[in-house]
Order: C-alpha cells, then sequence, then structure tokens
C-alpha cells in the first residue's frame, strides 16, 4: 500500500522573522520622517496665520495710524481652534511698535519651545527646541535653521 505522503504549504518561522525584520527596519526609517513632515506643515500654517495677522495689523495702522487700541494690540490675535498647533499673541510696544508670536501647543502636538515672531517692520525671527536652530532674519521651518 503506497502512503501518499501530502506536502504541508506554508511559512517558515524564518521566512516570518526576516519579513518582520524588513518591515521593522523600513518603519524606523520611514516614520520620522514622515513625522517631521507633519511637524514642518504644522509649522508653515503658524507663519501664515503671522502674515495674515500682521497684514490685518498693517490695515489697522493705516485707518487709525496706531497699532494700540485701549493699551492692547488694534487687532485681538484669533483664538487658536481645538485643531490648531499655534497659539497667536501679540504684545504692543508702543503706539508704533508691536511683536506678534506664535507659539506651539503642546495640547496639538507642538513643544511650546517653538516660538515665531514677526514685528511692525516685517522682522522675523524663530526658535525651537533642543535640536532645532534659532533664526534671526527669517522663520526656520526646519531642524537646520533653513528658512522660509
Amino acid at each position: 500500500m503506497a502512503t501518499a505522503r501530502r506536502r504541508l504549504r506554508g511559512f517558515t518561522l524564518i521566512e516570518v522573522m526576516i519579513t518582520v525584520a524588513i518591515v521593522g527596519i523600513l518603519a524606523a526609517i520611514a516614520l520620522p520622517s514622515y513625522f517631521d513632515y507633519i511637524q514642518r506643515s504644522k509649522i508653515i500654517d503658524a507663519t501664515t496665520k503671522l502674515g495674515d495677522y500682521r497684514a490685518q495689523m498693517e490695515k489697522y495702522f493705516l485707518d487709525n495710524r496706531t497699532y494700540s487700541n485701549g493699551g492692547a494690540c488694534g487687532i485681538a490675535p484669533p483664538t487658536p481652534g481645538g485643531g490648531d498647533a499655534f497659539e497667536l499673541s501679540c504684545v504692543l510696544g508702543s503706539a508704533t511698535t508691536y511683536t506678534a508670536t506664535a507659539t506651539g501647543r503642546p495640547a496639538a502636538g507642538m513643544s511650546a519651545d517653538f516660538k515665531y515672531n514677526v514685528t511692525q517692520t516685517g522682522a522675523k525671527s524663530s526658535t525651537g527646541p533642543a535640536g532645532w536652530t534659532a533664526a534671526t532674519g527669517c522663520w526656520a521651518v526646519r531642524k537646520d535653521g533653513s528658512c522660509q
């Protein structure tokens, strides 16, 4: 009597382990790049809002010949929404000077060490957490201090 031998088909443990190792290596390379990309997109949103706010302040100045409105900035910074990664604030230096700042919101996934500034003259500066290069004269959007 001939015994029919069936060969089982499937993956061996070593094949599965190699696949898991390859996926792990790819994830270790791709995930940090992805998170940096997400962080940079939030920074671009903050700098765009700062530019819009500065334009509103300039319009206010043209209409009133002052940046002041009762000792505060003429235009109140917008209140951040739940998904906003940055909060805008304005500090009045005098009737003709101000500094607008976008500060990271930890609740939205950005470190509070991220600060982007613009003045009434359009002077820009930025600082970031450890590992980020501060920039004067521009807004750094990458860790190496590359400017926008």
